[in-house]
């Protein structure tokens, strides 16, 4: 039983008092590199666990699925990524090419699965991608995306330091390996020379390998099998829970008059650490014993009887400092009240938006009627430097479709993402697509 879901924010009344007292998880170790070992899913099958107990994706997207403002962003930045979608540009290719790609791409829906992709790499800064040979193995035939969250990748040979497969299933409940769909990845920094490798290894073989996943994965100063996204110190810097702590207490002043005194961060560790000493084991069991928790913890914070009394607990320092207590108990501020909280929360929208780069007045998420408003030149200035800044995604993504023009045999066919340009009234239209510039340097020098 995972104890992440038995803890969830609530606000609940003070006994003998009248004030509330708010009980909150922990966030800041959610991103937090936890060593791991291989996990054996059969004779010659290991697994890398994702976070400690293999659930850190799930417990990420709860996270964001309870932020309005995260969410917003993170679908912002894909969008932003997907552009006015990828496309094959056969201007430079034979007529029969073109046709060729033409029913390429009605067999296979790049638009799904390049925003699907977008997500992936902006959620997690790594995508799966799979390639389908054709039946004779002279083409590739079909591109599928693989929802990152679902893949964990095997351990990397000890000899060679790669990761050969990639395993895709139902994560979310116990597995076995005939749950899980395994397929060969090519190497990370040459898949193309592994594929052709491959190919030409497999000639004469019965048993043909037809299905070769390709990962794309943003390089970021750490190299771990499932690399952290920058957005993570969103959650090492505390603003997603004073973001989160600022709703409750204004939900808590809706409902009645009672103000928010008190905020209790408990972690994870605290319950398991809790279940272990009692022996409970039983999921009802542990649900009643979170409660009985919580409920000793509002009986301490309750009456002038326990005035200067101490809540002791236990606390650990990670390698870079940082103390992680069990149970945090912290006095709220309660003089703020309804409006007043507005400053904070444009605040706390500010620090997460400035977190993923996206500015908050082209997504409307900064509230308050006396906000600073951009002009409409500014904006389109920020829209155009947000498509800008997307570049290196694009190249990262395009190899995989580079691959597939040049196994494809496709002369004059290039991959594209046209941006989409904002325009000014006088031009007569909203928005029109710029394509990227296929001229070299050395085109420009014989224009001059």
């Amino acid at each position: 039983m995972k104890t992440e879901k038995l803890m969830t924010p609530s606000i609940e009344n003070i006994p003998g008092v009248e004030a509330k007292a708010v009980f909150m998880i922990d966030s800041g170790s959610t991103f937090r590199e936890q060593k791991t070992d291989a996990v054996k899913l059969g004779e010659h099958d290991f697994y890398m666990p994702w976070g400690k107990t293999n659930d850190l994706p799930y417990n990420i997207l709860d996270l964001i699925e309870s932020d309005e403002t995260v969410s917003t962003c993170l679908m912002w930045n894909a969008q932003m990524c997907y552009g006015s979608g990828l496309k094959y540009n056969t201007d430079k290719a034979s007529e029969e090419v073109a046709k060729e790609v033409e029913e390429w791409e009605l067999e296979n829906s790049l638009t799904s699965y390049f925003l699907g992709v977008a997500q992936d790499l902006k959620h997690w800064a790594f995508a799966i991608s799979v390639i389908i040979l054709s039946q004779d193995g002279k083409s590739i035939a079909r591109l599928i995306r693989k929802e990152a969250c679902y893949c964990r990748f095997s351990k990397a040979n000890e000899k060679t330091g790669a990761i050969e497969k990639v395993y895709y299933g139902p994560w979310r409940d116990t597995v076995e390996l005939k749950d899980l769909e395994v397929i060969p990845l090519l190497d990370e920094h040459n898949p193309w020379g592994d594929l052709k490798e491959r190919i030409a290894n497999q000639k004469n073989k019965k048993n043909k390998e037809n299905k070769f996943a390709i990962v794309t994965r943003i390089p970021t100063a750490d190299h771990t099998y499932y690399p952290i996204p920058y957005w993570a110190a969103l959650f090492r810097s505390n603003w997603y829970d004073i973001k989160r702590l600022i709703a409750l207490a204004k939900k808590s002043k809706i409902q009645n008059a009672a103000p928010i005194r008190y905020l209790v961060e408990i972690s994870d560790k605290y319950f398991e650490r809790l279940f272990n000493q009692e022996g409970i084991t039983d999921p009802e069991e542990r649900k009643a014993r979170v409660v009985k928790a919580k409920q000793e913890i509002l009986d301490f914070l309750s009456g002038t009887e326990n005035s200067g009394k101490t809540w002791f607990a236990n606390f650990w320092t990670y390698p870079d400092g940082q103390e992680c207590h069990e149970v945090m108990i912290t006095r709220v501020d309660d003089k703020k009240e309804g409006g007043d909280w507005e400053s904070d929360i444009q605040e706390s929208v500010n620090m997460i938006c400035f977190t993923f780069q996206v500015h908050s007045n082209l997504v409307g998420s900064v509230p308050g009627k006396s906000q600073m408003n951009n002009s409409g030149s500014d904006k389109r200035e920020l829209y155009t430097i947000a498509q800008a800044l997307q570049k290196p995604y694009h190249d990262l993504l395009f190899l995989v479709h580079r691959i597939i023009i040049k196994f494809n045999g496709w002369e004059g066919v290039t991959p594209e993402v046209p941006f989409i340009q904002l325009t000014t009234l006088d031009e007569g239209t909203d928005a029109k697509e710029v394509k990227p510039s296929n001229k070299t340097n050395n085109d420009e020098g014989n224009n001059e």
